[in-house]
């Protein structure tokens, strides 16, 4: 199954894939150092996933794609406050509605829970917004999750052991990665079936299924 990982960071939802042939972009050369030293067998491009995906998406079977989430995060509230001024980057929902038009495979778009109202409807759990073309099941993921080397999932060296990276930080927690992926692949989906609105933590909300 070839697989486009896009915004890769250090792979954190890619960590628990198996028999998969997957190609990851990442645009920061040193993250991208890090990401092919826990997967030296995937392809790497060191480039711009965006531009990536228009010209490459017909090549493969399953698209991952976390575009940056710093402008849609609630912490942009605070940025704002402090002098930080700026628009959502609106790169997130093209790439969204790109995917539900044109792309044949399975594809699962992820961001941070967002300052506002997704404009898309989505899925949610924990701390993610996931737009997919099937149906998350319900996942449990520990209030701790945030972060390669809190989880255990891998570990890499950052800058002080007692601060985690901000790639750390943005990594998917391994097992919900793993978890999203399966349910693409294995879990029998029910085209057309919205799951019921769960305001709960951990659980499911606004969930729209395209096949």
């Amino acid at each position: 199954m070839k697989v486009l990982n896009l915004y890769a960071g250090i792979g954190g939802n890619r960590k628990l894939w198996k028999n998969v042939q997957v190609t990851a972009v990442e645009n920061n050369p040193k993250i991208a150092d890090m990401y092919k030293k826990n997967f030296p067998e995937d392809t790497l491009i060191v480039g711009d996933a965006h531009q990536y995906l228009l010209e490459h998406y017909k090549k493969f079977d399953f698209i991952w794609s976390s575009p940056p989430c710093q402008t849609h995060s609630v912490t942009n509230n605070f940025l704002h406050s402090q002098g930080v001024i700026r628009y959502p980057d609106m790169a997130l929902y093209q790439e969204i509605i790109f995917l539900r038009r044109f792309f044949e495979g399975k594809w699962c778009v992820e961001n941070v829970r967002g300052y506002y109202d997704p404009l898309i409807v989505c899925q949610i759990s924990g701390r993610h917004y996931f737009w997919c073309n099937f149906k998350i099941t319900n996942f449990r993921t520990p209030k701790d999750n945030i972060g390669s080397m809190h989880n255990k999932v891998f570990t890499i060296k950052a800058q002080k052991a007692s601060k985690k990276s901000q790639a750390e930080r943005n990594a998917v927690y391994s097992p919900l990665g793993l978890h999203i992926f399966n349910c693409a692949f294995k879990i029998r989906q029910e085209a057309l079936v919205p799951l019921a609105v769960n305001n709960k933590e951990d659980g499911l909300l606004n969930t729209e299924v395209n096949h």
